[in-house]
């Protein structure tokens, strides 16, 4: 069913819980990850990344996405992630996205307040005045789209800290920009870890105290869920899923595709070990995340 991502937020925080946020590149994944939802009986989120949100075929995924969330019998939201062109914001929300993460952390704090502004202004222009804007302050090392850099020899990205969010301007950034989530880094990372993840729950604690609006914990693949389950406690009402979820399903397939390709192409059955996949990987991180 067609609902805000704040409130799906808002509503799992007051139960102690939060939000699980899956990257989809396709419909098959997203159609797992709803399934899960409905099952669980829970809201969810479903990512579009910038690079698909900006052709056709990516614009086409997005109004499909639109049309599953409306039919869920769950809360479900469809968030354009990372997105910094205005152009791609506003033909994703034209498409059927609800929500932008207007995401100007690489740039200087004040040009990442007028990033967010102006992204606001030009959804407001449009007739988008409901759209919900996440911002994020501080920078997370990695890509968001792969599991590792390219220069890393095939290795997992570090635990390198690009950003660490500074607790000190919260205040101020939400105030200017108007954002209605936050996404923090506190030693989280797109893809793998090297190691261990090593999060700064001090950092958290105190962004924490310092803005009554939900916080977003991306990077998310990776982290121990016995830490991932003390993020609701510190008001973060959305974690976002990418690495872990691509993984299972590409590793699902590389193991099944012999034997379906043997067994006359058959691509409805890999499907549905792609299906599964998704599905487990979410059903699992639901129940994770819940209270």
């Amino acid at each position: 069913m067609r609902a805000q991502l704040d409130e799906i937020v808002g509503s799992a925080l007051q139960r102690g819980s939060a939000v699980p946020a899956f990257t989809c590149y396709d419909f098959t994944t997203a159609l797992a990850v709803v399934g899960a939802a409905e099952e669980a009986g829970r809201g969810v989120i479903l990512l579009v990344a910038p690079k698909t949100a900006a052709t056709t075929n990516g614009l086409r995924l997005i109004s499909a996405l639109r049309g599953l969330a409306d039919e869920a019998s769950v809360p479900v939201a469809v968030q354009l992630d990372h997105a910094s062109d205005l152009e791609v914001i506003t033909a994703a929300v034209a498409a059927g996205a609800d929500s932008v993460l207007a995401d100007g952390s690489s740039l200087p704090y004040e040009e990442n307040i007028a990033l967010v502004r102006e992204v606001r202004k030009a959804l407001d222009a449009r007739g988008s005045a409901d759209v919900v804007l996440e911002a994020e302050l501080g920078g997370l090392a990695g890509d968001e789209d792969k599991a590792f850099g390219a220069d890393s020899g095939g290795e997992p990205s570090g635990n390198d800290v690009a950003g660490l969010t500074d607790s000190a301007q919260v205040e101020d950034f939400v105030a200017r920009t108007g954002a209605q989530l936050l996404a923090v880094a506190v030693g989280n990372v797109h893809g793998k870890y090297k190691g261990e993840p090593e999060l700064r729950w001090d950092v958290l604690q105190d962004i924490a105290v310092r803005t009554r609006i939900p916080l977003v914990l991306h990077g998310a693949s990776g982290i121990p869920a016995d830490e991932l389950a003390k993020a609701p406690a510190m008001n973060v009402g959305k974690v976002n899923f990418n690495t872990e979820l691509r993984t299972g399903v590409l590793a699902t397939l590389e193991a099944q595709t012999a034997a379906h390709r043997a067994d006359g192409e058959n691509l409805q059955g890999l499907l549905a070990h792609w299906n599964a996949s998704a599905k487990d990987f979410a059903a699992a991180t639901l129940g994770m995340l819940s209270r």
